[in-house]
């Protein structure tokens, strides 16, 4: 009766097993894609030129300030300084005070003041070429000598512009 009993007992559990038989596979692909953009952002520090002596006539000051870039790595990209808030034009720019005085300055690529610093790509205006990093890039202003100022504080602000 025992091994009628183990016989059906093997026999049951041999028929509940699952039929297992060669398995099979299918394969696809996922496509996976990014597009890097070109960026840059800009900063800049202030461009103080300090005191100006009230007989300025034959006094010149020089200052140098920088111009902080940071576009996407190998991304080609131009600075440009414009005319600001008080002057003619980039060739002419001026700071004022709060009665309307004028104080005359220049903005330069070079430390020699040779190459005016404007906005017109290919012309007047500084190009790089991003690393994806912060690149300093200086600016040197001059305020000529000219006619005796009142005594006061002048400003002026410039807009940058990064072309890229």
């Amino acid at each position: 009766m025992r091994r009628l009993l183990t016989a059906l007992a093997v026999a049951a559990v041999v028929a509940g097993a699952p039929y297992v038989a060669d398995a099979a596979t299918a394969t696809g692909t996922l496509a996976v894609s990014v597009t890097v953009v070109n960026t840059c952002s800009v900063g800049a520090s202030t461009m103080a030129f300090g005191n100006l002596p009230g007989s300025a006539a034959t006094t010149t000051l020089n200052v140098s300030g920088t111009v902080a870039v940071t576009c996407t790595n190998l991304a080609p990209y131009n600075i440009g300084l414009d005319k600001g808030a008080n002057g003619a034009s980039v060739t002419t720019r001026a700071m004022v005070d709060a009665s309307a005085h004028t104080i005359t300055y220049s903005l330069f690529r070079d430390a020699t003041h040779l190459l005016n610093w404007g906005q017109t790509v290919g012309t007047d205006t500084v190009a790089g070429v991003g690393t994806g990093s912060a690149q300093s890039v200086t600016v040197y202003g001059q305020i000529p000598s000219q006619n005796a100022a009142f005594v006061n504080t002048y400003n002026d602000t410039v807009n940058i512009t990064v072309t890229y």
